[in-house]
C-alpha cells in the first residue's frame, strides 16, 4: 500500500502517524531535526515539549481540556498513553516528565513496523507523487515550506506578530451595565444595528484604567521574535495609552455614536466594545484590545471595565510570533488545503493552541487520511464533542468581517464557549434552584456528558 507522509515530528505529527499506522497503513514521518534545528527545540526527540510540561486539567467532567483528554484516550492516542505513563505530581492536572515522555513517543514510533522515520527537511511543497501528506510543522515552520504553502494558498501573510484580543464568555458579562448597539445604529452586512456589546466608562474610570495599563507588567519578546513585524500595524493598548492618555478614547474606546440604554441622559466618556466571535454567540472578543500585559495583570485590569467585573475569559490577549494558516479560508472541513487537497494540516499551524489541542488535531487528520486511503467515508466528530468543537473553530466557527482586514481568525485553546448550548438542570438534588458556581458546574457536566456520548457514537461508527 502506498504510504502516507507526515511532515513534522511534534505532538500533532507523532499522533497523526500513530493513528494512520494503527489502521494498517504505512507511514513515512519526516522530522528535520537534527539536520536542521529550530530556535525553540533543545533535543532531537519526537514530541519534544518546548514550553511547559503540563497537559493541563485532567478533569473530564467539568473542564474542556480534560474532556479532550478523554476523547484522545478513547481514540487510542499515543500522546495520551505516553503522557499517562510518564506522569508527575501536579494536582488535578496531567503533567509529565518531559524527557521520559519524548523518549516514550520516539521509541513507540521507531518500533512500529509500519512507520519509517526520515530525518530530513522538506523544503518547499512535497513531491507530486506523495498523494497524501499531513503537514504538522508547528509554529516554527521552516521558511522554505512556509513560503511554498503561502504561494499555494494565495494568502498574504503567515508569519507575523499575532495581535490577539481577549475573548470573554458572553454569559459572564453584566448586562445591567453593558448594552447592545452598533455605532450610530448602523446596520452592516448580516447586522441588526445592535451587533456590539458596549461597556461605558466615566472620566474617573477611564483615567484609572489608563493608569493601570501603563503600570501593568508586560511580557518580553523571545529572542527569535524581536525582528518580526507587527501584523497590520496592530499596536498593544498599553502602547497606545503611552502615546497619550486620550489615544484610546479616540481609538478603540471612542464613545461616539453610542447611547447608553441604561442611562440615555449621561454621555459615556469612553466605551469598550465587544463583538460576537463565534457563530454560537457564546464568545465575544474585545475590539482592538490586543495587549502585551502579562496574564495576571491583564485579567485584573480588564475587570476594571464596567460590565466585566466578573468576566470569565476564554482567552486572554497577547502578541507573539506565530505561524498559522487562515484556516477558515484555506482548509476544508477535513483539514485539506482547498488549493491542493492532497495536503492536510495538523497542529498549531491550523490555528489551535496548546499541546493537547495540537495532538487532537493530529489525531483527527491521521484518522481522516487513513479513512481516505481505505476508501471509507469521512465524517467529522459532532460539534458537541471537544474534537468536533475544535475543528469547527478551525474550519469556520469564527465570524470574519470585511473590516477586519485579510486575517481576523486567531488561534484558540479548547473551551466550552466553542460548544453549542446545552440544557442543564436548573435545580439541585434538594430541589433548590442552582445559582452561581453550582449552576456553572451543572452546565459543564451536562456538556461533558453529552460530548462523551456523542463521541462514543461517532467513534464506534467511523472507527469501530
Amino acid at each position: 500500500m502506498t504510504p502516507i507522509h507526515v511532515i513534522g515530528g511534534g505532538l500533532a505529527g507523532s499522533e497523526a502517524a500513530w493513528q494512520i499506522a494503527e489502521r494498517g497503513i504505512p507511514v513515512v514521518l519526516h522530522e528535520m531535526r537534527p539536520v536542521r534545528g529550530t530556535d525553540a527545540h533543545k533535543t532531537d526527540g519526537l514530541a519534544e515539549l518546548v514550553c511547559s510540561n503540563s497537559f493541563r486539567s485532567d478533569d473530564s467532567e467539568h473542564n474542556a481540556v480534560g474532556l479532550l483528554h478523554h476523547e484522545l484516550r478513547r481514540a487510542g492516542s499515543l500522546i495520551m498513553r505516553c503522557g499517562d505513563a510518564n506522569q508527575v505530581p501536579a494536582g488535578s492536572a496531567l503533567a509529565v516528565d518531559r524527557d521520559g515522555f519524548s523518549a516514550a513517543v520516539t521509541r513507540a514510533l521507531e518500533d512500529h513496523p509500519l512507520i519509517t522515520i526520515e530525518r530530513e527537511e522538506i523544503a518547499g511543497l512535497p513531491p507530486e507523487d506523495w498523494d497524501s501528506v499531513i503537514v504538522a510543522t508547528g509554529p516554527l515552520t521552516s521558511p522554505a515550506l512556509s513560503q511554498a504553502v503561502l504561494e499555494k494558498s494565495g494568502e498574504d501573510a503567515l508569519a507575523f506578530f499575532d495581535a490577539i484580543a481577549p475573548i470573554v464568555h458572553f454569559d459572564s458579562v453584566d448586562l445591567s451595565k453593558a448594552w447592545f448597539q452598533s455605532r450610530y445604529d448602523k446596520v452592516g452586512p448580516g447586522g441588526t444595528g445592535k451587533d456590539y456589546l458596549n461597556c461605558p466608562m466615566d472620566k474617573d474610570q477611564y483615567e484609572a484604567f489608563i493608569d493601570a495599563l501603563l503600570a501593568g507588567e508586560k511580557t518580553d519578546f523571545k529572542e527569535w521574535e524581536e525582528n518580526t513585524p507587527y501584523f497590520d500595524g496592530c499596536l498593544p493598548i498599553e502602547i497606545m495609552a503611552a502615546r497619550g492618555r486620550e489615544t484610546l478614547r479616540h481609538g478603540p474606546m471612542k464613545p461616539m455614536g453610542l447611547t447608553n440604554a441604561h442611562n440615555p441622559e449621561v454621555k459615556a466618556y469612553a466605551v469598550v466594545q465587544l463583538r460576537q466571535d463565534n457563530a454560537l454567540g457564546t464568545l465575544y472578543n474585545m475590539v482592538g484590545f490586543q495587549t502585551k500585559l502579562k496574564y495576571g495583570a491583564q485579567a485584573e485590569i480588564l475587570k476594571m471595565i464596567p460590565g466585566l467585573e466578573n468576566a470569565q475569559f476564554a482567552r486572554l490577549g497577547g502578541l507573539h510570533r506565530n505561524t498559522f494558516l487562515n484556516s477558515p479560508r484555506v482548509l476544508d472541513g477535513t483539514l485539506r488545503l482547498k488549493a491542493e487537497p492532497r495536503l492536510r494540516f495538523a497542529g498549531q499551524i491550523t490555528g489551535c493552541e496548546g499541546y493537547v489541542e495540537s495532538a487532537s488535531v493530529g489525531c483527527m487528520t491521521g484518522i481522516f487520511a487513513a479513512l481516505e486511503r481505505l476508501g471509507r467515508p469521512i465524517t467529522v466528530p459532532p460539534g458537541t464533542t471537544a474534537m468536533g468543537a475544535l475543528i469547527g473553530h478551525i474550519t469556520g466557527g469564527h465570524i470574519a468581517r470585511d473590516d477586519e482586514g485579510p486575517r481576523s481568525f486567531q488561534p484558540m485553546n479548547v473551551n466550552f464557549g466553542l460548544f453549542p448550548p446545552v440544557e442543564a438542570p436548573k435545580t439541585g438534588p434538594d430541589g433548590k434552584r442552582l445559582k452561581g458556581k453550582e449552576k456553572t458546574k451543572a452546565k459543564k457536566l451536562a456538556m461533558t456528558q453529552r460530548a462523551k456520548a456523542d463521541f462514543e457514537a461517532w467513534f464506534s461508527e467511523v472507527c469501530g
